[in-house]
């Protein structure tokens, strides 16, 4: 059954941790997609215990927003903003990043599916037609590593496991409302999806290099960045799948 959408409420969460430099794009460049489409959207920016002038800047926005009192990482804001979606009955949840990597002109390419009934989750992929921002060297072989580690756990071929631009339906609220993984989360939710039996896509997206401000992943956090969130997928699979038996 294909979805209205006019009819179908959106939320795209915004997580956001000193990100001054560039909220104001991320969120005018929604309000400009929303209007384009007509989509019956709100925006939602999570300020994540902000050490900057994040959250002057967030209040002057045509957005609604949550203030963190203390920082819970990337997974943390979005459980914030994936409960605020349940909590209020919006249909699809979506994920834009604060830094200005996502378009928001690409949106509509994620909603597609979602409003056609084709996927429960729809990933934005850079590596499916190889355009845009691709990554540095060292990321596309932790990219590669976890495209590895989540076929094997669910035997489900995602290429940008790490993406941050992704899209979920109803169903896919439901789940997440109760359980998200914590600070690095998108490897680990993969594996989490795949063992509820959701429909996974893929759709090719192309993306910028952050417009401003810093990573919270850098070289020197690279081998920890791997490391947790390898256990934080293997201990994921292992309570999903004791529940299953």
């Amino acid at each position: 059954m294909i979805k209205s959408a006019l009819s179908t409420r959106i939320l795209v969460v915004v997580p956001c941790y000193n990100e001054e430099a560039n909220i104001r794009s991320v969120v005018n460049e929604l309000i400009q997609v929303r209007d384009q489409y007509g989509y019956n959207l709100d925006v939602l920016v999570v300020n994540d215990c902000s050490t900057d002038g994040s959250i002057q800047e967030i209040r002057q926005l045509p957005c609604q927003y949550l203030n963190l009192p203390i920082n819970l990482g990337i997974g943390g804001a979005m459980h914030g903003g994936y409960k605020y979606a349940h909590r209020h009955g919006y249909d699809i949840a979506v994920q834009v990043d604060g830094d200005g990597q996502h378009p928001a002109g690409e949106l509509p390419k994620l909603l597609e599916p979602l409003l056609r009934n084709e996927a429960d989750v729809v990933i934005g992929s850079r590596f499916l037609d190889h355009q845009g921002f691709q990554s540095t060297f060292i990321r596309r072989l932790g990219i590669q590593y976890f495209r590895w580690l989540n076929q094997v756990l669910t035997g489900k071929v995602i290429h940008d496991s790490t993406s941050g631009f992704r899209a979920f339906n109803r169903r896919t609220i439901d789940i997440v409302d109760n359980y998200y993984p914590d600070e690095y989360p998108e490897p680990e939710a993969i594996v989490q999806f795949g063992l509820h039996g959701l429909r996974l896509c893929e759709v090719p997206v192309q993306m910028r290099d952050r417009q401003g401000g810093i990573s919270s992943i850098n070289t020197s956090r690279a081998v920890y960045y791997m490391l947790k969130v390898t256990l934080g997928t293997l201990f994921v699979y292992i309570r999903l799948a004791n529940k299953r038996l």
